[in-house]
């Protein structure tokens, strides 16, 4: 862990840099249920593959602006003219499968919100329970839950959304809490997961 001069604890991948301090603060592990922000988690976690998180964060508000605020129905609408418009804009991850990928997510993610209702009422089945988490503080790639995941979500025609990827998003969604025990966040994320009321 990292103690800064603020004397906050924090997890040791928040490092220095504070746009990265901030993200760890304020947005990792903090339970999510607004649709558009966990279709932008989802597709900002299919561009990080490959990549460092904090080159995404740099960029995250590019992203928003030309993905509509990760709008869903507007992203959906998008189509091959506006990716080979998106492939010369260099405030984004220029690769053409990711960016295609985002419009197809769209797309199966308005057939997930017809059928369930929301995102967030799909996405939140997936929470795995307590016995199935491994032991605090330790480092996980992926869990039989982000396995789960991500089979349901291919299955349903979604792409760039592997185990790794799915579980980094439960992650980042606040789906589990991954703040390391002795982190300042890690109590606060546990006090705002008992407190939600999951969507149906």
């Amino acid at each position: 862990m990292t103690e800064e001069t603020t004397e906050l604890v924090r997890c040791t991948w928040a490092g220095s840099d504070p746009l990265y301090q901030h993200y760890h603060d304020r947005e990792w592990g903090r339970p999510v249920t607004s649709d558009s922000r966990l279709f932008e988690k989802l597709c900002l976690e299919g561009f990080q593959s490959g990549l460092a998180w904090i080159t995404i964060l740099r960029k995250r508000e590019r992203f928003r602006e030309v993905f509509h605020g990760f709008d869903i129905p507007r992203v959906a609408a998008m189509d091959e003219t506006d990716i080979e418009r998106l492939l010369q804009d260099t405030g984004i991850i220029r690769h053409r499968g990711k960016i295609a990928s985002t419009i197809n997510n769209a797309k199966r993610a308005l057939e997930l919100q017809k059928e369930f209702g929301s995102l967030a009422a799909y996405f939140w089945r997936f929470e795995p329970e307590p016995e199935e988490l491994p032991p605090p503080g330790t480092f996980v790639a992926q869990s039989d839950a982000s396995r789960r995941m991500s089979k349901d979500l291919r299955k349903r025609g979604f792409s760039f959304v592997g185990p790794t990827t799915a579980y980094a998003f439960m992650q980042a969604m606040g789906m589990v809490n991954d703040h390391v025990p002795g982190c300042f966040c890690h109590a606060e994320v546990d006090a705002e997961r008992k407190g939600l009321v999951r969507p149906k």
